[in-house]
């Protein structure tokens, strides 16, 4: 539990090799970090078990969540807590009916309320709204405003997750909006995570909910 209007839900670079399990360490150990995605592409189940099994081990000392995205195979096969769908990665209810009734299922919804309010209405346990900025981590496709975030606040209780380029300089708007969770990838791993992690947290409180 924390006191921030929004938390932390931090997503990896997609090379974890190397020096990565000591920076996610470090990180994790900077300030409370709600959730941890292991985001890595073209590997097969094997290959990407290997590596996220000590990333795993890292986050369930610090009792951070450990999500994988697109692959519930994978999600499956490690136990992960959950695992984070894109619109081309499957069905709710599938991945529910495979993982459990306590695996955490979050689908991207970009900037679309159907979108959002069919993931919610399948048993999604949150839904992940983007991008807000340009994002170096990932090709933009779909922009959404403060103004989606509003009014998801406004009328459903499952919580929101903000996406696409943010940083401890532009996430306030979106904490004010009512972001649940704040995602991060390259704000993060650009530089010296752990200054990152610190810089958020005090943007986080610097701009509580509702304000302006």
């Amino acid at each position: 539990m924390t006191d921030l209007a929004s938390e932390l839900y931090l997503i990896s670079p997609l090379d974890v090799t190397g020096p990565f399990p000591d920076r996610l360490a470090r990180a994790l150990d900077a300030g409370p970090v709600a959730a941890f995605q292991f985001r890595v592409k073209g590997l097969d189940d094997h290959a990407a078990a290997k590596l996220a099994e000590p990333l795993q081990k890292i986050c369930a000392e610090r009792e951070v969540a450990f999500i994988i995205n697109d692959s519930v195979s994978l999600a499956k096969r490690l136990g992960a807590d959950g695992v984070h769908l894109g619109q081309d990665d499957g069905d709710v209810g599938e991945a529910r009916e495979r993982l459990g009734r306590d695996a955490q299922i979050g689908v991207t919804c970009h900037d679309s309320r159907h979108l959002a309010m069919a993931a919610g209405e399948a048993g999604a346990d949150y839904v992940a709204f983007g991008a807000f900025f340009p994002s170096s981590t990932k090709e933009t496709k779909h922009v959404a405003g403060v103004d989606l975030l509003e009014w998801w606040q406004g009328i459903f209780e499952l919580p929101c997750v903000a996406i696409g380029g943010i940083t401890p300089e532009n996430c306030g708007p979106l904490v004010q909006a009512g972001a649940d969770f704040i995602a991060v990838s390259n704000a993060v791993w650009g530089g010296d995570e752990a200054a990152a992690i610190l810089a958020f947290h005090e943007a986080i409180r610097a701009n509580p909910r509702g304000s302006d």
